[in-house]
């Protein structure tokens, strides 16, 4: 053991640099909030090279007190604490006084400031040291710039990531702060470019709509919800509106953006069954409560926060959603999506129709029960499916006229295969007939087999499709009017580093504008009308897994493809389209399981049917009426 001896303040303040300050994005969040407390209405951010050349932020608060600056970068320096009640009651953002001293002691910094009607005065430190300080012409507020970050640190340089990762984010943290302080206009710009901007009218559905698009800001519903306690108000998307991961979700507790796994967990139950399995809400919610039922101070960069009565809280947000999602019409408004169809449309109508013909659109009609024809000429036409054809199953040159479901199949001249199971195990089924639309029932020499017949194509078109994979993407489909997909920088800069991925798949998303993508072409097995969802669900995989390989795209692309063009349920199927299904499933290398692990089919052997009938029992309730007869006598 070596001598015990009191840190130098400079290694003191590195070492609490390494709690506070892990990346660029971290400077930004400190120095934000300290202007955040200064009662800032205008903040401006200006990062070069990520954050990692300079980190500048101006704002027009308070500003610094001359002969204050000094102090201000001593270890545990603050305005915001005086006595002990004061920690048990923060209101402001920072407190804890070991940010300006732990950025100083790894970076090069100079601060300007001045209050109002007061003389400015600069501050200049590197490696924490005072190199200057001296007076300065400056405007009410604070101009504070960060150079050279972690250059006496070098090793925490290697923790870091892409400088496109770093910048996204320095960018999700300033839309953090925005959500959480609508009334303040902020902006950021990265190496001289205009990368975000809010007017700070206060008005938190613009701010909404500036990150995510005006799409986004348009299906948003507002949120409000008290008890003596707390008091909620934000903003949540409908139903329709989803995203693959829970990043989406913002919560503040008194304008602090704080992360719990608790109360997003409510905000989600809030919706019930509403919300698809693996989708998650848009929404921006805000909780005021007096200070002393939080606890701000459990992190060093306070991200999270210990709550006193937090049941009561997750439950009164619970209520609030599932109110507000209540009282809306949550059938999708089509109105926007058949603007877009006539506009996509109205470049070829134009080449056929007489200038003044009114064009009109109809709506098909749907037949109820109508019988769905599983193997359609265009599927037989695609080369990757006619080679799949040529090896797992005879073409089928002309589809039987339908039988409709209100007369029974006519089974009785169809051939009874009662062979032995395949190599899988898996045996050849005598179809029988359709239930409700939705099961096929056949049997085999081993009893009644009831098959889902959604999962059982499910399972027969992934296995297609996993064969097939590596050619989908030469096959294209180009669209007459380019879909444009919005999003956040943050997951902009993402889907730029995985372009090449996406393009694998036939996904070649072209940059358009700072934070957008065009698609101009599709794969050809895209389902006709899901277009724009189908993609959008390939690009979620990406933001939701950056590690994803390409191997892992393509399994994923397999399932998705097999459950978009399988049949579903309250399909009826003629005879000979049922033969064939049952005919294709024992030649799958699993026909088991779909693709997304359910079952395929229940079986019920001979033995079990004459069960259920009581035509015989097993060996104890025999024992035990064979005993309550002998009582009987």
């Amino acid at each position: 053991m070596g001598k015990i001896q009191e840190l130098d303040t400079v290694l003191a303040d590195q070492i609490a640099a390494g709690e506070v300050i892990e990346r660029p994005a971290s400077v930004v969040k400190e120095l934000v909030e300290n202007a955040i407390d200064a009662h800032s209405t205008r903040i401006d951010i200006m990062v070069e090279e990520a954050g990692l050349q300079e980190i500048r932020i101006i704002d027009n608060g308070d500003g610094i007190a001359s002969d204050e600056l000094a102090i201000a970068f001593r270890r545990h320096a603050t305005s915001k604490i005086q006595t002990r009640r004061d920690l048990f009651r923060v209101q402001t953002m920072g407190f804890r006084g070991e940010a300006l001293p732990s950025i100083a002691s790894i970076a090069d910094v100079e601060l300007v400031s001045a209050q109002a009607n007061q003389a400015g005065a600069m501050i200049h430190l590197r490696g924490g040291e005072v190199l200057a300080t001296q007076a300065a012409s400056a405007r009410p507020g604070t101009d504070i710039t960060v150079r050279d970050l972690f250059y006496n640190t070098p090793a925490r340089l290697k923790y870091l990531k892409s400088p496109r990762t770093e910048l996204s984010k320095i960018t999700d943290l300033v839309n953090r702060l925005a959500l959480a302080e609508p009334g303040i206009a902020f902006s950021l710009h990265h190496d001289g470019k205009e990368v975000f901007r809010t007017v700070g009218n206060g008005n938190l559905q613009q701010v909404l709509a500036t990150i995510y698009g005006t799409k986004a800001g348009q299906k948003m519903l507002p949120l409000a919800a008290s008890d003596p306690d707390f008091k909620i108000t934000g903003l949540v998307s409908l139903p329709e509106l989803t995203r693959a991961g829970r990043n989406y979700v913002t919560l503040t507790i008194n304008q602090r953006y704080i992360r719990s796994f608790p109360l997003t967990k409510a905000l989600i139950a809030g919706y019930g069954s509403k919300l698809m399995v693996g989708r998650y809400p848009i929404a921006v919610l805000n909780i005021e409560l007096d200070p002393i039922l939080v606890d701000v101070n459990v992190h060093p960069a306070k991200r999270e926060v210990r709550l006193s009565k937090e049941e009561q809280l997750t439950a009164l947000i619970t209520t609030a959603v599932a109110e507000v999602i209540g009282q809306q019409n949550l059938i999708p408004d089509v109105g926007s999506q058949t603007q877009e169809l006539v506009a996509a449309t109205a470049p070829a109508l134009s080449e056929v129709a007489e200038p003044t013909a009114e064009v009109t659109i109809k709506r098909p009609v749907v037949v109820p029960h109508e019988p769905v024809i599983i193997n359609t000429k265009t599927d037989l036409a695609s080369p990757a499916m006619q080679r799949f054809d040529q090896r797992y199953q005879a073409p089928i040159e002309e589809q039987p006229a339908p039988i409709p479901p209100s007369q029974p199949l006519q089974t009785e001249n169809v051939a009874l295969d009662l062979t032995t199971a395949t190599k899988t195990g898996f045996p050849q089924l005598t179809y029988l007939a359709q239930l409700h639309g939705t099961y096929l029932l056949a049997q085999a020499a081993d009893g009644l087999y009831i098959v889902d017949q959604h999962a059982a194509q499910e399972r027969i078109n992934y296995e297609r499709y996993r064969v097939e994979i590596g050619q989908v993407s030469r096959d294209q489909q180009n669209l007459l009017q380019p879909l444009i997909f919005d999003y956040p920088l943050t997951q902009a800069l993402q889907i730029q580093d995985h372009i090449s991925l996406l393009a694998e798949l036939g996904l070649e998303l072209t940059p358009f504008g700072q934070s957008s993508f065009m698609l101009s072409s599709h794969p050809t097995w895209f389902v006709p009308g899901q277009e724009a969802d189908t993609a959008r669900e390939m690009i979620d995989w990406v933001l939701q897994d950056p590690k994803l390989t390409v191997a892992n795209f393509r399994e994923k692309t397999a399932i998705m493809m097999s459950c978009k063009r399988a049949i579903k349920a309250n399909h009826h199927l003629t005879t000979a389209e049922a033969q064939a299904l049952l005919a294709k499933l024992p030649t799958c290398e699993n026909p088991f399981n779909c693709p997304h692990g359910r079952p395929v089919t229940v079986h019920l052997t001979p033995t079990d049917l004459e069960k259920l009938f009581k035509r015989i029992q097993d060996q104890h309730q025999a024992y035990a009426d064979d005993f309550d007869t002998h009582d009987e006598e």
